[in-house]
């Protein structure tokens, strides 16, 4: 199971309503189809694998490699599910821009509407908590503008968010994986997959732990010792750091940051987590904190990247072949079909279709072994 990080470059242009709708149709019965073999978890574990979610994409006949692919192919999943999400156990919320700040909200309504066996607060929190770690703990230039929470009635859940770089023309995809997060703060992603990697303050990686906790000890003191601490090295021109992307004092703004450290100072934050979930503790109040915690205490953040590194019915632009739509009807109605015939008891097509992945797999190892 490889879960984490995509980097894509920014494609402009929108999904044509002829496609969207064949992607949906088709994400419906795909779906309903995983849901009947591995349950709603499998599918989970499907999406929050980047491989096989840029593999949908292609499926679906969306771009390959751009940024679109992923608020496009979580729409359809949104919309495919929107009328099936009771009887799949399968639910979907947030989405592109101002409809993620709506997750929270979409995920309490679901709780009222539908039997889920776990709190809805601990789901809303995940979702808050993702979100969190991605903008203000792992700072690598990519601020998100894309949050999907997908959950199931069991409490289990995924999320597939995205960021963009303004500077690099990129957009960087984030998985998550419920039932592989251990700790919140302590490497949340399983693995990163991208072809472009920098300088990163990464306050979730492993060896950045005697740096939160340093961090979270810095946060409950009085704001006034801290701001003037800073005052101090800034004055004194303490430390010149090179051209890099990591914490640079001069971009500390000491009384900008009184009424975010007040808050933490009143709050006293046991430890790092509940740090990062203190309203209005971003990352320029995360930056100076860790700048404190490296040069008044020796204990620098990892400055470690987090991440790293099938076409079916063709393009929405053409590349690498426009989508032939008779094929993509063919393909929605042959699953629609199997579907149907498996509730009445007949799923000979679907094991057939389990048979024919089973047999692409094995003929792909004999290649890859030769």
């Amino acid at each position: 199971m490889r879960t984490g990080v995509a980097n894509l470059p920014l494609h402009g242009g929108k999904c044509p309503a002829w496609l969207f709708g064949r992607m949906t149709r088709m994400t419906r019965a795909l779906i309903e189809a995983m849901v009947a073999d591995t349950g709603p978890a499998g599918v989970l574990r499907r999406l929050s694998d980047p491989f096989w979610f840029q593999a949908l994409g292609c499926a679906l006949g969306f771009d390959w490699h751009s940024s679109g692919l992923t608020t496009t192919v979580c729409g359809a999943l949104k919309e495919a599910l929107k009328d099936c999400a009771g009887q799949l156990g399968l639910f979907v919320a947030g989405g592109k821009g101002r409809t993620s700040r709506r997750t929270p909200d979409e995920i309490l309504a679901y709780a009222e509407r539908f039997p889920i066996s776990c709190s809805a607060e601990e789901l809303v929190y995940a979702s808050r908590m993702s979100a969190k770690v991605d903008n203000s703990a792992v700072q690598d230039g990519y601020q998100l503008y894309h949050h999907t929470f997908i959950f199931t009635a069991t409490g289990q859940w995924a999320v597939i968010q995205q960021g963009m770089n303004e500077n690099n023309r990129q957009a960087r995809r984030y998985h998550w994986l419920g039932e592989s997060v251990k700790d919140f703060v302590c490497e949340p992603h399983q693995a990163v997959c991208c072809d472009r990697r920098g300088e990163t303050l990464n306050l979730v990686a492993r060896e950045s732990d005697p740096a939160r906790r340093v961090i979270s000890e810095l946060a409950r003191e009085k704001p006034e010792r801290l701001l003037r601490d800073l005052t101090l090295l800034q004055e004194k021109d303490m430390l010149r750091l090179p051209a890099r992307h990591r914490v640079e004092l001069a971009d500390i703004h000491p009384q900008n940051l009184h009424r975010v450290l007040l808050k933490s100072y009143e709050r006293q934050p046991e430890n790092f987590a509940a740090l990062l979930a203190t309203p209005g503790v971003g990352p320029k109040a995360l930056r100076a904190l860790s700048l404190l915690s490296e040069l008044a205490y020796g204990t620098p953040p990892s400055y470690r990247d987090p991440a790293r590194y099938s076409f079916a019915h063709g393009g929405k632009d053409g590349h690498p072949y426009p989508v032939d739509r008779a094929t993509y009807d063919l393909t929605i109605a042959f699953l629609q079909k199997a579907l149907a015939e498996s509730r009445l008891g007949r799923g000979e097509k679907l094991d057939a279709f389990k048979r024919l992945g089973q047999w692409a797999a094995a003929l792909g190892k004999r290649v890859n072994d030769q």
